[in-house]
């Protein structure tokens, strides 16, 4: 497994705040680590006085992910759907993040499936589509 460092994500527009950082990049596997920090701009009204991460912010997380050990090539790959998405536990401030993803070929592009897991287990389970170079 190849171990990389920190990478900037293409600028975007994203409700992620925190930095996403890069944990492992060997094709076809990936793994980035992300912190839900306390000032994440999100929280505030997802749920007031209870807050959650939102479902939104793992699925935008997974994307960037992808980004950050995506092989840095022009264009960048760019999603093409969203396959599914199963979001199957809470996700609070101050949980630290593991997203792990694995990519396969489909239909002429590449499909991405990710497991997001906080420290209570599995958070959420998605499958992107993605069109453009990922490899490394």
């Amino acid at each position: 497994m190849v171990l990389a460092t920190a990478r900037p994500v293409p600028a975007r527009a994203t409700p992620l705040a925190g930095p996403v950082e890069v944990v492992a990049a060997d094709w076809p596997r990936a793994a980035v680590r992300f912190t839900v920090a306390a000032g994440e701009p999100v929280l505030p009204g997802h749920y007031p006085g209870f807050p959650i991460f939102p479902g939104v912010c793992l699925l935008d997380l997974t994307h960037a992910a992808v980004l950050a050990t995506a092989a840095d090539t022009d264009p960048a790959p760019e999603l093409a759907e969203v396959e599914s998405t199963r979001f199957t536990g809470p996700v609070y401030p101050g949980d630290v993040l593991d997203v792990e993803l694995d990519w396969r070929e489909k239909d002429g592009g590449r499909q991405c499936r990710a497991v997001i897991r906080s420290p209570r287990g599995d958070a959420a389970k998605l499958r992107l589509r993605y069109t453009g170079e990922v490899t490394r």
